[in-house]
Order: structure tokens, then sequence, then C-alpha cells
């Protein structure tokens, strides 16, 4: 079984990323859920953006390599949107990892300064209509890593929600997170 470290979006460490984590351990894994924002919530997406603004993004990616100091290095690392940040970075840069799985989002390979690692299988999981998804460029970015990698998959969902993924929100699909959640395990299995 693995061990995950999952990194929440811009609304927090909502009960949905709770669920998910659960669900995890129910199928034997060991999950990490770090609160980047100290236990705070948001009721809108943007309310958490202005939040992680605030906070800063090289904070929130600092704030994800503190939760992670004293852990094995043998991770996969799962990010929510906002949580992609810290996700990525530590896929990129800590050595040890085992994968990733991107949700809602996928940043430049540029972000951090070095190639995705040679043979590091990771996932992205996102709405083909999803505007924050194809607005923001992160389709592109997405497309970008699976062609650099050949361990690298994309995965889009009919609709146009941005966090489909987390069943406490309003903009929660259960069929495609229905999907979503068997990759995600199939991947972990692998793990």
């Amino acid at each position: 079984m693995a061990e995950v470290v999952l990194f929440h979006h811009a609304q927090g460490l909502t009960q949905g990323v709770v669920a998910l984590a659960a669900d995890l351990r129910a199928c034997g894994h060991v999950v990490h859920t770090p609160d980047l924002f100290a236990g705070r919530t948001f009721d809108t997406l943007e309310q958490g953006v202005q939040h992680a603004q605030e906070i800063g993004f090289g904070e929130i990616v600092q704030r994800g390599a503190r939760a992670v100091d004293g852990l094995m290095t043998e991770l996969v690392y799962v990010g929510f949107s906002l949580g992609v940040l810290p996700a990525r970075y530590l896929a990129q840069t800590r050595s040890g990892a085992r994968g990733a799985i991107f949700l809602h989002a996928c940043l430049p390979r540029s972000e951090f300064g070095s190639a995705w690692p040679e043979g590091l299988p990771a996932q992205i999981h996102a709405m083909d209509a999803d505007p924050f998804f194809v607005a923001d460029g992160d389709i592109e970015s997405a497309q970008a890593l699976v062609d650099e990698s050949a361990d690298v998959r994309l995965f889009l969902y009919p609709g146009d929600s941005h966090i489909f993924s987390d069943r406490s929100l309003a903009a929660y699909d259960p069929a495609a997170a229905a999907v979503f959640e068997r990759r995600l395990l199939d991947f972990l299995a692998d793990r």
C-alpha cells in the first residue's frame, strides 16, 4: 500500500478532502492531510484564493514542504487545485517520490526550475470545460507534461466544474468523481 500526502484546495481542508482521505485509508493506504490554512476553510473559491494570495503562494509551497519533514521519502503526492503547488514542488524536487496526482490544476514545467523526474508516474485530472483549467492555461501545461514524459497521463472529464472531486462542495460531480477515485485507487495500488 502507498503512503500519500493529500494537499487541499483553496477552500481549505474541507470535509470532502477529509472524506477522500478516509476512503483511501479504508483501502489500506497511509494518508497525511496537512492543513496549509491552519484550520481555516472558505465558503467560496474566491475567498480561499484571496486568503492564499495574502499568505503568498511561495509560503503555501513551503508549508507543504514543512508538512513532509520527518516523513519517509517514498510518498505519493496528491494536490487538489491550489494543493498542486506543494504536490508538484515535492514530486519534482524531493527525492524518492513514488508518484503524483494533480487534480483540477497543472503548473508549467518551469515553475520549479527542473524537468519532470524520469520514470516518475503522474496523473492529471480535470474537466474539459473547467474555466480555470482551460482558460488559465493549465490544460496546455498538462499536455506539455504528458508530451515530455511517457509516465504522465491526462484524464479529462466532461463538464465545467472546477473542484468536481470534493463531495462537500456544490461543484461535486458524483459520476466524474467515482471514475476519478477508481483511477486513483488503481494508481496507488501500483505504488
